[in-house]
């Protein structure tokens, strides 16, 4: 019996609704426009005001990349804009804490003090579990299988 006949009828419990089907297309921007970090704090978050008087976390995060002896640094600067216990747990972090950190991206552009354009990638936090603390750190493949699991 080949199931993918038009001629067979399948169960009413192995039908397909059609509202649970969706197309590529229907999947929304803000879901594709995201950004997973794996590395550690380059120095102590900062609270910084916004121009509408809004406070944010800034904080920047590197990640290695490379084979082993060629290493690579990559540095991402992350914005926040957490409250209450989650913005005492963030600001309370150390630098070299190493952390997962799922941000929503964007390219920004705009024009220097000297009128050239610049593009900047803007990544604003939405998760933040740490890993693990700077000493003691049991290594990033033990994180990536805590994430994973």
């Amino acid at each position: 019996m080949v199931l993918s006949s038009p001629l067979i009828r399948l169960p009413r419990t192995l039908r397909i609704s059609t509202t649970a089907l969706r197309t590529f297309a229907s999947t929304p921007a803000a879901a594709l426009a995201r950004m997973q970090l794996i590395g550690r704090l380059a120095a102590e978050p900062e609270l910084l005001p916004t121009a509408s008087g809004r406070e944010v976390i800034r904080y920047a995060v590197g990640v290695e990349a490379g084979p082993k002896g060629a290493r690579e640094v990559s540095w991402f600067k992350v914005a926040s804009f957490d409250e209450g216990p989650r913005r005492e747990f963030v600001m309370g972090l150390q630098k070299g804490t190493l952390v997962y950190v799922d941000a929503e991206s964007r390219m920004r552009t705009y024009e220097d003090v000297d009128r050239k354009k610049r593009m900047q990638l803007d990544l604003v936090q939405r998760m933040f579990p740490v890993s693990a603390r700077r000493h003691g750190a049991r290594g990033i493949a033990s994180v990536v299988r805590a994430i994973l699991c």
